[in-house]
């Protein structure tokens, strides 16, 4: 029963998320309108409210917030990401792709460090598997515990991790895609899953 809930949910949510690489057309109707004013400022940066969502990003949106959160290096892109329109889509559109996967991916590279540092100096006291076999020691170190975790544990972070990338991908069901207007870095709420399988706090601001 269990099971067949969980791949309810994800294959009705997963149905959703094939639009965001739909091809749009050249013209860029997602973006700010900036206020005309001798400096940029993210004060400055007024959204524009469109169906899909509220966070359409431009270049000088990036601009604006580079030289706020760092004003000695300010804006720097050498690869001039900002500019491209990646697998046919707007500018913002991408740009939107670029700045979830950078927040993304540097909240991932966070959380991997904490882990390896605690992991190195504690695990769980529990059982690790069914059969009674107890996680592997502090003393191994991560790669060693890693290889010492049975193969269909590992089968099972792999899959969890490609569940919660495609729970992103579908918005949670309530949610614009990211290149559609959604809040960069911003994951969908687990209310879904709360509602129909169990508790469990959100990965994005879990406490409110």
């Amino acid at each position: 029963m269990f099971t067949m809930k969980y791949l309810h949910v994800i294959c009705s949510l997963f149905a959703g998320s094939l639009h965001a690489f739909a091809p749009v057309a050249q013209v860029d109707p997602f973006s700010f309108l900036l206020q005309e004013t001798d400096t940029i400022d993210s004060e400055d940066v007024i959204p524009v409210k469109l169906p899909m969502g509220d966070m359409f990003e431009t270049r000088a949106n990036l601009e604006a917030i580079a030289t706020k959160a760092n004003p000695s290096v300010a804006y720097w892109d050498p690869l001039k990401l900002a500019d491209a329109e990646f697998w046919g889509q707007s500018n913002s559109a991408t740009i939107g792709w670029i700045r979830h996967a950078e927040i993304k991916h540097g909240r991932v590279a966070m959380a991997a460090f904490v882990g390896y540092c605690v992991q190195s100096n504690f695990v769980f006291p529990w059982k690790e598997t069914l059969a009674g076999a107890p996680h592997p020691e502090a003393s191994l170190g991560p790669e060693a515990q890693w290889d010492a975790v049975p193969d269909l544990a590992k089968w099972q972070i792999i899959f969890l991790i490609g569940a919660l990338e495609i729970y992103d991908e579908c918005g949670g069901g309530t949610m614009p895609h990211y290149m559609r207007g959604r809040k960069p870095g911003q994951y969908p709420s687990f209310q879904v899953f709360r509602d129909n399988i169990h508790f469990v706090f959100d990965l994005y601001d879990p406490f409110g």
